[in-house]
C-alpha cells in the first residue's frame, strides 16, 4: 500500500519517519512542499493514502487534498497539523475522504489510530431498489444531476457488473425516441453520471466507448441480498418508476414464492 507524506519541515518529516518505521505493510514516499512533484508522483503511481500538513508556505494542505482527489478519488487523507483544526474546517466535498487529524508534535498512539483508519476504511455505497431507487454513500444521500443519469445507474446496478451497451441502455431508457435523439440523450446521461460519481469520490463505473459496467464489489444492495437468499424485507415493488424493471420484477416474485 503506497502512502505519501507531505510536510515542509525537515524535523517533522524525520519525526514522522520514526513513527512509521515499524509499519512494513506500507510504502511511504516523502515530499516537502513541491506541488508539481507530488501531483506527478500520484498520477504515475497507485497511491492509496496521504498524510498532509495543512499550513505550508508554498502549499495549503486542504487545497492540495482537493487536487489529489481529482487524480485519485479513492485516496484517503489524514491531515497532520499544529493548528486546532477539525472536520468542520474542511470543505464538504473532501470530508468523505478524510479519516482524521494528527496533531503536532506527533504522538505515536494518535498516529497508529489514524493510520489504522487510513488502512481499513472503505467507502460503502448503499443502494436501495425496493420502492424508490436511492443511493447512500457512507449514510449520505447521493444526489444525481438528472433523472435519466440516476436511471442509467439503476440499470447498471441491476446488470451486477456485466457490460451494458449503448444500444441496451437506449432500448431500456429511451425506447420510443428517434435513434439519433436517443444517442444524444444517452451521452448526456453518461456525462452526468460520470460527473456525479466523480463529485462524490466513488468512481465505480467504467466508461468505455458505447459500453458501461459497474464495479459492484463494495456495493451494499437490497436486490443482491434478496437474490442471494438473505431474506431481505420486500414489499412487492422493485424499481417501480422504471418500465424496464418489470422483467426483473417477475423474477423476484418467482424467487420469493
Amino acid at each position: 500500500m503506497k502512502t505519501i507524506v507531505v510536510d515542509d519541515e525537515a524535523n517533522a518529516l524525520h519525526n514522522f519517519l520514526d513513527s512509521v518505521m515499524w509499519d512494513l505493510k506500507r510504502e511511504y514516499k516523502f515530499f516537502k512542499d513541491d506541488k508539481e512533484a507530488i501531483l506527478s508522483y500520484v498520477k504515475e503511481n497507485d497511491v492509496d493514502g496521504a498524510f498532509l500538513d495543512i499550513g505550508m508556505p508554498r502549499i495549503n494542505g486542504i487545497d492540495l487534498a482537493k487536487e489529489l482527489l481529482k487524480i485519485e478519488p479513492n485516496m484517503k487523507i489524514a491531515f497532520v497539523t499544529g493548528m486546532n483544526k477539525s472536520m468542520d474546517d474542511l470543505p464538504e466535498e473532501i470530508r468523505p475522504s478524510v479519516v482524521g487529524f494528527i496533531y503536532k508534535p506527533i504522538n505515536q498512539n494518535d498516529f497508529e489510530k489514524v493510520a489504522a483508519l487510513l488502512e481499513s476504511r472503505k467507502q460503502i455505497l448503499e443502494v436501495r431498489t425496493f420502492g424508490t431507487f436511492d443511493c447512500f454513500l457512507n449514510g449520505r444521500l447521493v444526489h444525481f444531476s438528472s433523472a435519466k443519469s440516476k436511471e442509467l445507474f439503476a440499470l447498471l446496478i441491476v446488470y451486477e457488473g456485466k457490460t451494458v451497451t449503448m444500444d441496451q441502455a437506449i432500448a431500456a431508457l429511451w425506447p420510443d425516441k428517434d435513434r439519433d435523439k436517443a444517442k444524444i440523450l444517452y451521452r448526456d446521461a453518461v456525462w452526468r453520471l460520470r460527473q456525479t460519481l466523480n463529485e462524490i469520490g466513488y468512481p465505480c463505473v467504467e466508461f468505455g466507448r458505447a459500453v458501461l459496467s459497474a464495479d459492484v464489489s463494495d456495493i451494499d444492495c437490497d436486490y443482491y441480498d434478496l437474490m442471494n437468499g438473505k431474506g431481505m424485507p420486500y414489499g412487492g415493488e422493485f424499481l417501480p418508476s422504471y418500465d424496464w424493471s418489470m422483467e426483473y420484477q417477475s423474477i423476484i416474485d418467482y424467487v420469493k414464492k
